[in-house]
């Protein structure tokens, strides 16, 4: 058997099977996602809208571009690849400008929504819409 063999049944055994996420790992992932549901519930229904839109996959969507002052056909956008990137971020900027707060904060609605999602569904932001 080649030397290279030799080393590479070596790490083979001497390397633990990948056994996947741990227990606490999905504790937390099973959290922030009760969570954002939780603030995209009273986000919602800030906005007028039905708060159980926030467990309907697709249909939320829906509602978001609603808050965002986007029309509702722009989920077929989001369904996309790479636009949907594009079309999120504007989805963001009208939700934060409809709820009073100024572009950095839709770069967090974008970039960290587990977070900023929160802070519009339980703090005092109110929902203004913005006609444009």
């Amino acid at each position: 058997m080649p030397v290279s063999g030799v080393r590479y049944m070596l790490l083979q055994e001497t390397m633990p099977p990948f056994e996947g996420p741990g227990m606490g790992t999905w504790v937390v992932i099973i959290a922030v996602i009760i969570l954002q549901i939780a603030a995209w519930w009273k986000m919602f229904e800030k906005a007028g809208q039905p708060g159980w839109a926030a467990i309907i996959p697709i249909y939320n969507m829906y509602v978001v571009c609603k808050v965002a002052g986007k029309p509702g056909w722009w989920v077929i956008l989001l369904l996309i690849p790479l636009i949907n990137i594009i079309v999120f971020f504007l989805v963001s900027l009208g939700v934060a400008r409809n709820f009073g707060k100024g572009a950095l904060f839709a770069i967090g609605l974008f970039f960290l929504g587990f977070i900023f999602y929160p802070i519009l569904g339980f703090g005092s932001a109110q929902y203004q819409p913005v006609i444009t």
